[in-house]
C-alpha cells in the first residue's frame, strides 16, 4: 500500500505577497562571477509581484523599440530586443528553481495561477502586428542590408518562427491561440502537481526481513526516510525512481518487488484526485486545435518544423529501424532470466513462475553475474558519488581545458546540500562561470534529472559568463556516510554534466543563436556518458569506499565486457515511450482514451510483456508538464545516433582522449550554439551524415 501525503494546492495558505518596490527577485544580481542569484532571499510569495513588475518592465522596453520611427534594421530592432527582458529572465530563472527544486502547496497554487498569465503575456507579445511588421521589413530587405551570416540567420529564423507561431493569423484566431496556450499552461501545471503528489507516497515496511538483499547503506537511508515521516523503526520506500529501482534490482522478496513496481508504474493512474488521464486528453485536444489553427496537419508537424529530423516520418523511420533488433534482444534476455529462475525454483522445491516486469532488474543482475561474473553489489562500493564528480571534472579538463574549483559556502544556494564550483579555463585561468550541483532527492523536488542555466553566455551588452546547474535525484547515504550510486546513476551523472559542458563551452555573439534544435539537445550529454567507463576515469576515481583502493583491472574488464549487456531492455523501455509519443501526436484526431490508446499501440508494436515503457503516459513529464519534448522524445535516439558516430571518431583516432577530435567536437559543435544549421555542422565535423550502424554496433545489435 502507498500512503498519499499531499494536500490540495487550492487549500494552501495564502501569505502576503512581497511588494515590487523591495522585492529582491527584481534586483540585479550582485556578488562575484558577474553576479549570482540571491537564493537565500527567495520566498514563494515574492513571485506574483515580481512576475507582474517584470512583465511591465519588459513590455515597456519592447514598446520603446516598436515606437522607433527609423526604418527597421537589425541594429535598431534585433539588438535592443535581445537586450530587453533581463529582469524577466532573472525572475524566471529563480522561479524554475522554486517550482522544480523547492515546490510545495503554495508554490503549486502560484504556478496554477501564473503559468497561464505568463504564457498569455508572451503569446500576445509575439503576436503584436507592430513587431511582425518590423520583422517583415527587415526580412524582405535582408539580402541588401549588409548582414553577416549570423545576422542573416537570426533574421530568417525569427521571421519564420513568428509566422509558424501565428503572426499571420486574423485577430480572431490570434485571440483563440492566446486562449489555447494559456489553457495548456494551466493543464501542464495540473499534470505536474498531480505527479508530484503521487511521488510523495511511500511503501512502509515493518519487517526488516522483507528487505533482504538490499545494500546496507540503502536500507539505512530507508530507515531515515521512515523516521522523517514519523515512523521510526520502519523503512520507507518513496514512490520515485531513485527509491524504487534499487528495490527492483536487489530485493529477494518477490512480493515487495511487485508491490514497489505496481506503485511506481501506476503514478498518475489510480483513479484518484491525482489521476492524470483526463488532463492528458485535454492537452492533446488543445494541441491539435492549435496545430490546425496554425496550418499544420498535426501537433507533430508543428513541433518538428524546426528540428533536424524535420518530419514525423523521418523520426519514425529511425525508430523502427532499431525496434525489431531491440525486441529480438529482449526475447534472448528473458530466456536467460527464465532459465535461472527455473533452476532456482527447482533447487528450492518451489513451483516455477514466468518472468514478470518486477523480476526484470532482479534477474538481469543474476544473468550479469552468470555471464560476466559481475553484479551491482561488487561494483557499487567503488562508485562514490563525490569521487565520480571529481572524475567528470577531470575528464572535462583533459578534453576541453575546463577547470573546477569548489567554492561551496561562498555564494548563496537554494538548499544546504547544493555544492558550487567556479569554472575556469585551465590555459588562461579566465572565469567561464559557476556550476551548481544539486544531487539529492528531497521533498518538493521533481523527479528525474535535468540541467538548466540561470544565465547563458552571449556577447550582446558585454560578454556574459554562464551559471549552469545539474539536478539529480540520488538517494543520500545515511549518517554522513559516502553516497554510493549505481552504474545507471553514474551514467546519469555524466549525462547531465554533458549538458553543462555544452553550455559552458558556448562562445556565441547573439543570444538568439544560443538554443539548439530539440533533437540536437541530447547529443552532447549522451556523448559525455562514454567517458565514464574509460579505464582512465575508473582507475583514478572509482576507488573502494572502505579500502580506498582503485577498481582492479579485472573488475574494470568485466564492466567493459558487459557494456552491451541488457541493451534490449534499455532500448525497448525507452523506444516504446518515444514511439508512443510520436503516434500520440502524429494524428489529426486527438486521442480521447489514453489508457486504451497506450495498450492498443503497445500491443500492435509487439511490446514484450516483461517490460513497461520507461514513462507511461500518466507520468510522462517530458510530454505533459510542458510542450518541450512533445513529439520530440525520439530526440534521444536521434542524438544517440550522432553520439555513437562521434564516439566512433575517437575510436578511429585510437584514443578517447584524442585532442584533435575533442577540439573539433568542441569548436564545431559545442561552442557554436545554433550559429549554423546543426546537420551541416555535424557534416563539417565528421565529413558526412551520422551513420546509424555505429548506434546498432554500440548497442550490440546486428548492423544490418
Amino acid at each position: 500500500m502507498t500512503e498519499n501525503e499531499v494536500n490540495s494546492a487550492s487549500a494552501a495558505p495564502v501569505a502576503a505577497e512581497a511588494p515590487a518596490s523591495d522585492n529582491p527577485l527584481l534586483a540585479k544580481w550582485t556578488g562575484p562571477y558577474e553576479g549570482v542569484p540571491p537564493w537565500d532571499q527567495m520566498t514563494p510569495d515574492q513571485f506574483p509581484a515580481a512576475f507582474q513588475a517584470a512583465m511591465d518592465e519588459y513590455q515597456n522596453e519592447v514598446n520603446a523599440i516598436l515606437r522607433t520611427r527609423a526604418v527597421p534594421t537589425f541594429e535598431n530592432t534585433f539588438i535592443p530586443l535581445m537586450e530587453a527582458g533581463e529582469t524577466m529572465d532573472r525572475v524566471m530563472s529563480m522561479w524554475g528553481v522554486q517550482s522544480s527544486n523547492k515546490s510545495d502547496d503554495r508554490v503549486q497554487a502560484i504556478d496554477k495561477e501564473w503559468s497561464p498569465k505568463l504564457t498569455k503575456f508572451y503569446t500576445e507579445m509575439n503576436l503584436r502586428p507592430e513587431l511582425f511588421a518590423r520583422y517583415k521589413t527587415i526580412y524582405d530587405n535582408r539580402h541588401k542590408a549588409g548582414l553577416n551570416a549570423q545576422q542573416l540567420r537570426i533574421v530568417e529564423r525569427a521571421y519564420e518562427q513568428l509566422v509558424r507561431n501565428g503572426a499571420n493569423l486574423s485577430d480572431e484566431n490570434k485571440a483563440k491561440l492566446v486562449d489555447i496556450n494559456s489553457d495548456l499552461e494551466g493543464l501542464f501545471s495540473t499534470f505536474s502537481a498531480n505527479l508530484l503528489a503521487e511521488e510523495r507516497g511511500h511503501i512502509f515496511v515493518t519487517d526488516k526481513a522483507q528487505l533482504d538483499g538490499l545494500p546496507d547503506g540503502f536500507v539505512a537511508s530507508l530507515a531515515s526516510a521512515a523516521a522523517a515521516q514519523g515512523k521510526t523503526g520502519q523503512w520507507a520506500i518513496k514512490n520515485t525512481r531513485s527509491s524504487a529501482q534499487p528495490v527492483l534490482q536487489n530485493a529477494n522478496n518477490r512480493a515487495l518487488r511487485e508491490q514497489t513496481w505496481r506503485a511506481f508504474v501506476s503514478r498518475g493512474d489510480n483513479g484518484n484526485a491525482n489521476d492524470n488521464k483526463a488532463t492528458i486528453e485535454q492537452i492533446l485536444k488543445l494541441r491539435q486545435d492549435r496545430a490546425s489553427l496554425l496550418g499544420f496537419e498535426t501537433h507533430a508537424h508543428y513541433r518538428m518544423a524546426d528540428t533536424m529530423a524535420k518530419t514525423p516520418e523521418k523520426a519514425m523511420e529511425l525508430m523502427m529501424r532499431v525496434w525489431p533488433a531491440a525486441t529480438a534482444r529482449v526475447r534472448e534476455e528473458v530466456a536467460d532470466m527464465q532459465a535461472i529462475a527455473d533452476k532456482e525454483m527447482k533447487a528450492a522445491g518451489k513451483p516455477s513462475f514466468t518472468i514478470a516486469p518486477w523480476d526484470y532488474y532482479y534477474y538481469a543482475e543474476k544473468v550479469r553475474k552468470a555471464k560476466y561474473d559481475l553484479n551491482e553489489a561488487e561494483v557499487k562500493p567503488y562508485l562514490q558519488l563525490d569521487k565520480l564528480v571529481d572524475g567528470m571534472f577531470w575528464a572535462a579538463g583533459q578534453l576541453y581545458d575546463m577547470g573546477f574549483r569548489e567554492n561551496t559556502g561562498t555564494i548563496p544556494v537554494f538548499d544546504p546540500k547544493v555544492r558550487t564550483f567556479e569554472v575556469y579555463d585551465l590555459k588562461t585561468n579566465e572565469n567561464i562561470g559557476v556550476f551548481y550541483l544539486d544531487n539529492f532527492a528531497r521533498e518538493g523536488k521533481r523527479s528525474g534529472a535535468w540541467m538548466t542555466t540561470y544565465r547563458s553566455q552571449h556577447k550582446i551588452g558585454g560578454d556574459h559568463n554562464v551559471l549552469a546547474s545539474n539536478n539529480n535525484n540520488f538517494t543520500e547515504a545515511a549518517n554522513g556516510q559516502p553516497t554510493l550510486i549505481s552504474l545507471d546513476d553514474a551514467s546519469t551523472l555524466f549525462h547531465e554534466f554533458g549538458h553543462a559542458i555544452h553550455y559552458l563551452s558556448s562562445d556565441i555573439t547573439y543570444p538568439m543563436l544560443g538554443g539548439v534544435p530539440r533533437d540536437f539537445v541530447e547529443f552532447p550529454s549522451q556523448v559525455n556518458e562514454n567517458w565514464l567507463l574509460t579505464p582512465e576515469v575508473l582507475s583514478k576515481f572509482a576507488v573502494h569506499v572502505e579500502t580506498g583502493q582503485p577498481m582492479p583491472a579485472s573488475l574494470l574488464k568485466k564492466i567493459n565486457d558487459s557494456s552491451k549487456f541488457n541493451q534490449g531492455f534499455s532500448t525497448v523501455e525507452y523506444l516504446s515511450s518515444a514511439i508512443i509519443d510520436m503516434k500520440l501526436h502524429h494524428r489529426t484526431t486527438p486521442v480521447t482514451d489514453v489508457a486504451a490508446f497506450e495498450k492498443q499501440t503497445l500491443d500492435a508494436l509487439g511490446m514484450p510483456k516483461e517490460i513497461v515503457m520507461r514513462h507511461r503516459m500518466p507520468q510522462f513529464s517530458h510530454l505533459f508538464s510542458s510542450d518541450a519534448y512533445s513529439a520530440g522524445y525520439y530526440s534521444y535516439l536521434w542524438s544517440e545516433t550522432m553520439d555513437a558516430d562521434t564516439w566512433a571518431a575517437f575510436e578511429e583516432a585510437g584514443s578517447p582522449w584524442d585532442r584533435k577530435v575533442a577540439d573539433a567536437f568542441k569548436n564545431i559543435l559545442l561552442k557554436t550554439g545554433n550559429e549554423t544549421d546543426r546537420a551541416e555542422a555535424y557534416r563539417v565535423f565528421r565529413g558526412r551524415d551520422p551513420d546509424v550502424r555505429a548506434l546498432l554496433k554500440k548497442r550490440g545489435f546486428p548492423a544490418e
